[in-house]
């Protein structure tokens, strides 16, 4: 419990800058006279939800946790489509726009965040606001700047959270000392030179967008701090120290795995090197830890995760409904069960599948449900790293224009230099 309300508390106070004013919240979502309407234009329809479906382990979660109760309480029949990248979901959005479709389209909702929801908000292409108006809001700490700017971008209620990530470290207990840990990333070089071969991180890009976050968090390192990051991007800023962050990169590349002249494409292909003894660590953003890895029968049982003491970048990620969605009631129906406490509970946990952290704030609960929440992460296991450190590690995400900057300059400077 302790540990919990610490993790919470510091998350609000890392991240700076104003937070949206909440004010002019619809008593009911636009286009309904109130929450019973939703419900009942909800019964008896399907709700397609577009989502990353990249991972066995989730999509099975999705479908049992979520799209049994959706029928059984409800009436609702979820259709999970699965997307190689949400960037699919979007370009359909955008092709039924240029197409002139502006009712009936084909996706309900998106599991959305950064530079996804950057681009459909640009667009004026999202229903809403909405996120404050379904009955488990309450349950969302929106004064958290964390959660009402996503990668630096007002929320302002046209999305809603689901749940919470932040990257940091896999290693197996069985070969290394926790004692041994690096616990920055000054340290983490040293021991790249000591023991080469046998680190690696995941390709920037497509597929890889923890390789993304892990380098934005050396360039976090070695230009001070993630403070001048945080905001509006600044290009002239990023010109000063990206040549730095280069050659940073560029120094481990004789020491790396396979000498730097490749790299794992995402989270699975650097878990199956870790399980394989090729390397030593592998990366996560599940506040379970190592635990759905292991569960997933990825890496070792004795697999246990850390965090550096700084620059653990972590986010908030949401669902969004675009304003030609052919069911928006089903989709909000949805998107309020996303935050009930019961749902958020067992989403955390590594035999679930999912394991990312509460989207929702464990002190706006009841106390029943502030009981079940605190219960959950106890159940977490020794898998997970200590949240009390992650808390105190936690840093925010770039603005979403950097996503794509440093991963076309890191191919360019680093893979292909």
């Amino acid at each position: 419990m302790k540990h919990l309300k610490l993790m919470i508390i510091l998350m609000m106070l890392v991240i700076t800058g104003s937070v949206w004013a909440q004010q002019d919240i619809p008593s009911a979502p636009p286009g309904f006279t109130d929450w019973e309407d939703v419900l009942q234009q909800a019964r008896g329809t399907t709700v397609n939800w577009y989502m990353w479906g990249g991972s066995d382990a989730i999509n099975t979660f999705v479908d049992e946790f979520y799209g049994t109760m959706l029928q059984e309480e409800y009436g609702i029949t979820l259709n999970r489509v699965p997307v190689a990248d949400t960037v699919d979901a979007i370009n359909l959005v955008l092709t039924e726009a240029e197409a002139g479709i502006t009712d009936g389209g084909a996706v309900d909702m998106i599991w959305i965040n950064g530079e996804n929801f950057f681009t459909l908000r640009q667009a004026d292409l999202l229903y809403g606001p909405w996120a404050q108006t379904i009955p488990n809001s309450t349950l969302v700490n929106w004064e958290n700047p964390a959660v009402a700017y996503d990668f630096g971008v007002p929320v302002e209620g046209y999305e809603s959270p689901w749940s919470s990530a932040q990257l940091h470290f896999i290693y197996d207990s069985a070969r290394m000392s926790a004692d041994d840990l690096p616990q920055n990333f000054d340290e983490l070089t040293a021991w790249i030179e000591a023991n080469p071969g046998r680190f690696t991180y995941i390709a920037p890009g497509t597929g890889g967008f923890m390789g993304t976050r892990f380098v934005k968090e050396v360039l976090y390192s070695i230009s001070g701090g993630y403070e001048q990051w945080v905001g509006e991007w600044n290009p002239e800023l990023y010109d000063e120290w990206a040549p730095q962050l280069w050659d940073y990169l560029n120094d481990w590349e004789a020491h790396l795995w396979r000498d730097g002249e490749t790299y794992p494409a995402n989270e699975n292909e650097l878990a199956q090197l870790f399980a394989n003894g090729e390397v030593d660590f592998a990366m996560t953003q599940a506040v379970a830890g190592a635990g759905p890895l292991i569960t997933a029968g990825l890496i070792p049982d004795t697999s246990r995760a850390f965090t550096f003491e700084q620059y653990s970048i972590g986010d908030y990620n949401y669902v969004a409904i675009p304003n030609n969605a052919a069911n928006k009631a089903a989709a909000l129906v949805l998107a309020n069960l996303l935050l009930r406490p019961d749902r958020q509970a067992g989403h955390i946990l590594p035999e679930t599948g999912f394991g990312l952290g509460y989207g929702i704030d464990i002190n706006l609960a009841d106390d029943t449900d502030q009981a079940v929440l605190e219960q959950a992460f106890v159940d977490l296991g020794d898998g997970a790293a200590d949240p009390s450190l992650l808390a105190a590690a936690f840093a925010p995400d770039m603005s979403p224009e950097s996503q794509s900057i440093i991963e076309t300059d890191w191919e360019a400077n680093v893979l292909r230099k």
